[in-house]
């Protein structure tokens, strides 16, 4: 099992990061393709482009977060956006439970396609099936999926690794064909642009969540250091999906599969091996990044409700209710579908956290020089 407490304290920030973004739903292809493919040869730059805006903003976080000793995001909010922080912290709030509402929803999506395509099993069946998983594993084992969250993302991110590098090697004509014909018909440069900022600030949403992890940092400037690291293996994994992807943005069922990295998987090598393996990754992935938000939202509400809640306790009446009103929420929300969650729920995200935290941001950086006045 990883265990980020062992790794220099600057790289396993940076691995946090890492861990946050390739869940389950950037593993199954979706994202990317509604945030980057979908634009044809212009993804490769907006992919680098929403990492840097990444690693920029939670540079800036994390370094202030040390310099300031502000760890939680309450206590971060009301310290850095200053006398505008009876808004803005609020505001954050309110971004921090659309999160909460559409990630899960999301990772139930994700789980539920993914076993109806890969392994044909009936629509309602795994949607039960997941549902209920979800529901007792928040309530009762929330330990032991955050214990094996992080080995959890490597062993997808490795299965990406397993994915993606044989089928760019055997289908290296494909991509080429289709990054030339999207090259003499290229999507409009502004639109492209403008939705990999919307990944960027979507992604964005979850940075007050961040900044405790800049507590052992030995001085400020670990933030730069970690963020760089950050950015290098996040924008080096992210273009190796996109260029894999690239070899089927010719394929009828591209643009509707809600798990297109399974039209890879079907078309390249070794399918009956890789399959399994990708899409068991995949449902796990999705399960444990539901279960996490989830009984966080619950620890939320419950602790607000008896000020002297313990998590770590026996799970009480209040959880397992609370718990239980999450996943069925989170149920209500996949049944809009896959598709619809990461193009609508996700850019509607992005869109809230650009007032609250792109915007705020820059304007603090500017106002006080980079938090040096």
């Amino acid at each position: 099992m990883i265990d980020k407490n062992k790794m220099p304290v600057a790289i396993g920030v940076a691995f946090v990061w890492f861990t946050t973004q390739f869940g389950g739903g950037f593993a199954s292809g979706n994202q990317l393709r509604q945030y980057f493919v979908s634009f044809g040869v212009w993804a490769f730059l907006t992919c680098i482009m929403a990492q840097f805006i990444g690693a920029f903003y939670q540079w800036y976080a994390l370094k202030y977060a040390r310099k300031h000793e502000v760890y939680d995001y309450r206590s971060f909010n009301n310290s850095f956006y200053g006398k505008y922080a009876p808004i803005f912290s609020n505001l954050y709030e309110l971004v921090y439970i659309v999160t909460l509402c559409v990630a899960p929803a999301a990772a139930f999506a994700t789980g539920v396609s993914t076993m109806e395509s890969a392994f044909g099993i009936n629509h309602w069946v795994g949607t039960i099936f997941v549902g209920a998983f979800i529901f007792i594993v928040a309530v009762y084992g929330t330990n032991v999926v955050r214990k094996v969250a992080s080995t959890l993302s490597v062993l997808i991110v490795a299965g990406l690794f397993i994915v993606y590098i044989p089928n760019i090697i055997a289908q290296w004509g494909d991509i080429t064909a289709n990054i030339s014909a999207s090259a003499a018909n290229p999507a409009p440069l502004g639109g492209a642009i403008w939705t990999g900022v919307v990944y960027a600030a979507f992604q964005l949403a979850s940075i007050g969540l961040l900044v405790q992890h800049s507590k052992p940092f030995s001085s400020p400037d670990d933030a730069k250091t970690s963020m760089v690291y950050g950015f290098f293996v996040n924008a080096i994994i992210c273009l190796m999906a996109v260029l894999g992807l690239m070899a089927i943005t010719n394929d009828p069922n591209f643009a509707t599969e809600s798990i297109p990295l399974l039209i890879l998987v079907n078309k390249g090598v070794a399918p009956s091996l890789l399959r399994p393996i990708i899409s068991i990754l995949i449902v796990l992935g999705s399960v444990s990044t539901a279960v996490n938000m989830i009984a966080g939202m619950s620890n939320r509400v419950c602790s607000s409700m008896d000020k002297n809640f313990d998590p770590t306790a026996k799970p009480g009446m209040n959880v397992v209710i609370v718990t239980l009103v999450c996943t069925l929420v989170a149920f209500a929300i996949a049944q809009l579908g896959l598709n619809k969650i990461v193009a609508v729920g996700y850019k509607y995200l992005g869109y809230l956290t650009i007032p609250v935290i792109m915007i705020p941001y820059i304007v603090h950086m500017v106002t006080t020089k980079f938090d040096t006045k």
